[in-house]
């Protein structure tokens, strides 16, 4: 039994396919492993439908997860629901607002103070 180029490139392929399957399939586990691990109680959380809090208790034998997301507000999620712990430097990172550059340059987006200055604005004036 004799294999055309064809049919080697084909299996070639399919094997390569197979092996990026099995080595995803292995990194979302891992993944899923080590966020299971963080999530504790006292860890803030956000869930899959964008909702941040802080996990008050796990109860591990109806998947249910008691949630505060404002003081006094608590929800019950299911635990497969949260979708990452939240680390507090990545939260303090997207709220920070950084000065302008050093060359006075404000950043993309910045907002920049008006300054009153003392000069007056030019203005042409016409000669008729």
């Amino acid at each position: 039994m004799t294999f055309d180029p064809f049919t080697i490139i084909m299996l070639a392929v399919l094997a390569v396919l197979i092996f990026f399957m099995f080595r995803n399939s292995r990194k979302r586990r891992t993944e899923q492993q080590e966020l299971q691990s963080k999530v504790q109680p006292g860890a803030k959380v956000m869930t899959n439908f964008g909702v941040f809090g802080t996990i008050l208790s796990i109860d591990e034998d109806e998947n249910q997860v008691l949630l505060e997301t404002s003081p006094g507000t608590v929800l019950t999620v299911h635990r497969q629901t949260i979708a990452r712990v939240v680390e507090p430097a990545a939260v303090a990172a997207a709220t920070e607002v950084g000065p302008a550059d050093a060359d006075g340059e404000p950043e993309y987006g910045e907002r920049v103070e008006d300054t009153p200055s003392d000069e007056t604005p030019d203005t042409k004036k016409s000669d008729d």
